[in-house]
């Protein structure tokens, strides 16, 4: 298993390389989309530390740590996409998530989140510009996404 820092140092890595730098506020996004198709797919997390629904979306506190001095400015920071030490697997897993979602805006990752059940059920009774902590369950994550994947509307 990788730690979110693994899989946002990649992340971070491949926008720069691609020239077009990511925001913190779409790396938790795809961060969030990363965990959730794992659960969905291979019925592992990619990562162990949790994601929270915060008012702007899903939410990994510690990467989110580690890039908060770039606010809401794209990531310039310059990683190496070549040395990190990616396995190939979550190599091909995030190149996925980078296809289906990196196309997005932050804007539009954050509203996508928001009409998905995961995100839903945590914030759950708590108004939408209310800070929270509550954790996004990994069985809700699992569930909804498994859903996607066998055509059904959730």
């Amino acid at each position: 298993m990788q730690s979110s820092k693994q899989i946002a140092d990649y992340i971070v890595a491949f926008f720069h390389e691609h020239g077009d730098p990511v925001s913190n506020l779409k790396l938790q996004k795809l961060l969030y989309y990363a965990q959730a198709w794992s659960l969905a797919l291979y019925d592992t997390p990619l990562f162990e530390e949790r994601i929270e629904a915060w008012v702007h979306g899903p939410v990994v506190p510690v990467a989110y740590g580690l890039y908060k001095g770039w606010a809401w400015q794209p990531i310039c920071e310059n990683i190496d996409l070549l040395s990190l030490e990616t396995p190939d697997k979550v190599v091909s897993h995030l190149n996925e998530i980078i296809d289906n979602y990196g196309g997005m805006s932050a804007y539009e990752l954050e509203k996508l989140t928001h009409s998905e059940m995961p995100w839903q059920n945590a914030r759950k009774g708590i108004p939408l510009d209310q800070p929270s902590n509550e954790v996004i369950l990994h069985d809700d994550m699992r569930s909804f996404y498994r859903q996607v994947v066998n055509g059904k509307n959730p």
